[in-house]
């Protein structure tokens, strides 16, 4: 089961990347080469405890869809979401926030596991792993992007 962590230093406050990162909007944005769609459950605004979102989008050219609930929410320091139904065997995503010297450090903890057995695990080592590393830096710099700038007025 392949592990992602990710360090990410935004110059901004705690709480406004806390909700960057919460933020169905900006979700969108950082997907829009997938054309990720919200379609059921929380579909903008800031998801929460306990609440769902349905994904659409195309990966690997197929449309796959992707339901994920946040199991986690303590305000500006984490939370973390799983999925609950989608192409993966498991799926859980934990956001962790620290506050230091005027930077956020957002850190991302993903695991998945692939179905298929042997043959997931193969297409993890050939591309998965790498594919969801740089699913994450995406996400992460438009957070970064928006949290440092006041583009972010656009979306809270």
């Amino acid at each position: 089961m392949p592990t992602i962590v990710l360090f990410t230093k935004i110059k901004a406050a705690k709480k406004l990347v806390f909700d960057l990162s919460r933020s169905i909007d900006l979700h969108k944005i950082s997907t829009e080469s997938t054309n990720e769609k919200a379609i059921a459950g929380k579909t903008e605004g800031l998801i929460n405890l306990n609440e769902t979102v349905t994904w659409r989008a195309k990966y690997l050219g197929v449309y796959q869809n992707f339901t994920s609930k946040v199991t986690g929410c303590r305000d500006s320091d984490y939370f973390a979401d799983i999925m609950l139904s989608g192409a993966f065997k498991s799926f859980k995503h934990e956001h962790f926030f620290s506050f230091k010297n005027n930077i956020t450090t957002l850190v991302d903890v993903m695991e998945y596991h692939s179905p298929l057995g042997f043959i997931g695990k193969f297409v993890d080592f050939l591309f998965l792993e790498k594919y969801m590393t740089n699913f994450l830096k995406l996400r992460n710099k438009t957070i970064k992007e928006y949290a440092e700038s006041d583009k972010w007025r656009e979306i809270l």
